[in-house]
């Protein structure tokens, strides 16, 4: 089951979840939301559409924009709205 870790934290943990460019996608309900701080940053992507990011905070420290997730993702994206994906060092454990 794929788990996400950071800083000693499970920040989610899915027996569901989507791959997609080599990124494991994660459904909302699974995230630990405590760990995760709304970011300002927003990224395009051509074929997903645009990203927003939360930054991820455990223990007072503070992972910026390393969580990323697509509130309206495009029709060939659709597999991945409500899910959130991760990396900057959050471990994605299979």
């Amino acid at each position: 089951m794929p788990k996400a870790t950071w800083n000693e934290a499970v920040i989610a943990q899915s027996e569901l979840f989507e791959t997609v460019e080599g990124n494991t996608y994660f459904p909302s309900a699974s995230v630990r939301v405590e760990y995760l701080r709304p970011s300002e940053t927003h990224t395009i992507c051509r074929w997903k559409g645009m990203a927003s990011y939360y930054d991820v905070v455990v223990n007072g420290k503070v992972n910026r924009d390393a969580a990323w997730y697509y509130p309206e993702p495009t029709a060939k994206a659709q597999n991945i709205k409500d899910h959130i994906a991760f990396w900057r060092g959050v471990a994605i454990e299979q």
